[in-house]
This record gives C-alpha cells, structure tokens and sequence, in this order.
C-alpha cells in the first residue's frame, strides 16, 4: 500500500532514533558477539555490558529494518548487520561510530541556525570549524579517520573496476591519506608509478617498503603538487566552498601538463534524478564544513574556469561517481 502522507512525515521523524540505535549498537560492538547462528539477548547483553530488555529492543528496531535478524528466541546476523563487525574486511562500524559523534550530533542539532546563517553548524561548537575541533578532539579526531579509511575500503574495489587506469605512467592521489586507494590502483596497474600526497602529519609516519612504485610526498594542496599523468582528488573538493576548490584546481593544473588527467571521485550529483544518499552527503557537508556536493554541471563549471574540460562521469558504487577532466 502506498503510505499516506502523514505516514511518510511520521516515518522521518522517527528515522533518527533508527540511526541513534544503529550507532549505538556500533559502539558497544554487539555484532562481534553474533556469528553464524542466533544468540539470545540475555547472552548478548552480559558479553556486552548492557540492559538485556532495553538490547532487545533496540534490535528488535534494527531487526525491523533488515539490520540483523530476530529467530529462534535470539538474534542472527543479516548481510547488512554483519558489516557491523570490527573484523569484516568492509566493515562500516567505524563509519556508524563516527555519525555518533557529538560532532555530527551537535552540529545537526544547530540545523536551524545553519538554514538561517548559511554557516555550519559545527563552528558553534568550534569557530574554527571541522578541522580544527578535530585538533582539539583527539579521540573523536582517531574515530573520524578509521571511519574515513572504512569507507574508503568500501568504495575503492568498485572505484578501481569501474575506471581504467592503464594508460597512465606516473599517477597522484592528492590529499591521498594513508594511500589505501592509490595502493589498490597501483596494484592493478603494475607499470604504473604512484605519489601520495598529503599534508606533512599525515605523510610523515608513512611508508611502503612493500610497495617501491609508491612514493609518499607532503605538502599542501592550495600550495602545489606534484607533476603527474593522473591527479585523484577523492572527497576532497566536496568539503571546501568554490572560491577554494578553484584554488586547489588551479594547484593542479599548475603542475599538470596539456592533456593529463584529473579524476574528481566523490558524490557527484546527476543533473538527471535525485540521489538521497549523495543528497544526504551534501547536507552533512553544510552542516560540518563550507563545502557541498556538486552536480556535474557545477563541477564542470569549476573545472573550466581551472583549465581543465570535463570529459566524461562514470558512474562507481552507489552515490559514488568519477568526474574525468583534461587539462587545456
């Protein structure tokens, strides 16, 4: 049956404590405590440290939405409620840990000023702004970075089958972390050389004596970067407002010769239909940072006035979508 209006408005609204339970769970680690048959409450909640009533219904609310499984007087593990397990290759717990955090919580919670000033939400709790109350917040500062690696994980694979990379000799992945995605091109692509950029506290304790076509570099990317064939800007330009994603853009194409490549992964809006989780994304980016989502028309619009033509999208995983440029 088609919901009614007030059920769709009811349903929203309640959708947060969804998440909250989703995070909560996340947090105390209660699907490492289930493999592959169900486990009673009472069992979970002792391993666990919690309320056996209260677990259950918490669950049973997950259970509701196809996040775990309620059978056999317990609960067992859906395909999603498993990628909640520290020790799953894709594992999206760090992620559901961080959307926890009294940074995103706080800021959401300053919506209504965001709307009415435009500024984010986040620069109540630190006028400095996202970057700098995760200076001040060391251990929310680890959480954020172990989400942004588990993500990470999860795009790269279908980042690295959705775009061929053969054709480049020398590739830079420009505010690149810890090099999880440039590995895994690397490794694709074996003649293929690679340098991970990134700011001097991220590159510094880095190395790769497994990897030798792998040259890690510090700097900044409103300064310069590296000559290459192929520059990654993965998640970057989403979190910086136009007058800085020009900069950066301009950064590169500085270093970059007529006709390298420049691939802007990130969620990239279609002009065509609307996308909840990227539109999603894009209000997370208003309410923590100045940046925001961009579709392919403003993205092309950057890239133009940079020196560079946008010359395809290729879609990726999900919202997850590779804008490829030439330099001009």
């Amino acid at each position: 049956m088609t919901p009614q209006p007030h059920e769709i408005i009811h349903a929203h609204i309640y959708s947060a404590y969804t998440a909250r339970c989703l995070q909560a769970v996340a947090d105390l680690g209660i699907a490492d405590h289930i493999d592959d048959d169900p486990v009673p409450v009472g069992e979970l909640a002792a391993a666990c440290g919690t309320d056996p009533d209260a677990l259950h219904r918490v669950l049973r609310l997950l259970a509701a939405h196809d996040v775990f499984e309620q059978r056999h007087g317990g609960y067992a593990h859906t395909p999603a409620s498993r990628l909640l397990r520290g020790d799953h290759p894709m594992s999206a717990r760090p992620l559901a840990r961080l959307m926890g955090l009294p940074l995103h919580w706080h800021s959401l919670a300053q919506l209504p000023h965001t709307v009415t000033t435009g500024e984010p939400g986040i620069d109540v709790l630190d006028p400095g702004g996202l970057w700098a109350y995760l200076q001040g917040h060391s251990e929310e500062a680890e959480t954020f970075n172990r989400a942004m690696t588990s993500k990470a994980a999860a795009d790269i694979p279908a980042i690295v089958e959705a775009y061929d990379f053969t054709p480049f000799a020398t590739i830079a992945d420009i505010g690149g972390g810890r090099g999880h995605l440039l590995r895994a091109v690397l490794d694709s692509v074996p003649a293929a050389k690679g340098v991970l950029f990134d700011q001097p506290s991220v590159i510094d304790p880095l190395s790769f004596p497994d990897q030798p076509r792998l040259t890690p570099r510090a700097g900044d990317f409103f300064s310069a970067v590296p000559a290459a064939d192929a520059y990654i800007l993965m998640h970057i330009l989403h979190n910086w407002d136009d007058e800085r994603v020009a900069r950066i853009l301009a950064t590169v194409r500085d270093a970059a010769a007529t006709g390298a490549t420049l691939l802007v992964i990130e969620n990239v809006l279609p002009d065509e239909r609307p996308d909840p989780t990227a539109l999603s994304m894009d209000v997370i980016m208003l309410a923590l940072t100045r940046g925001h989502e961009r579709t392919v028309g403003e993205l092309s619009v950057l890239l133009e006035g940079a020196g560079f033509r946008l010359t395809g999208v290729t879609e990726a995983s999900g919202s997850m979508r590779i804008a490829e440029a030439k330099a001009v």
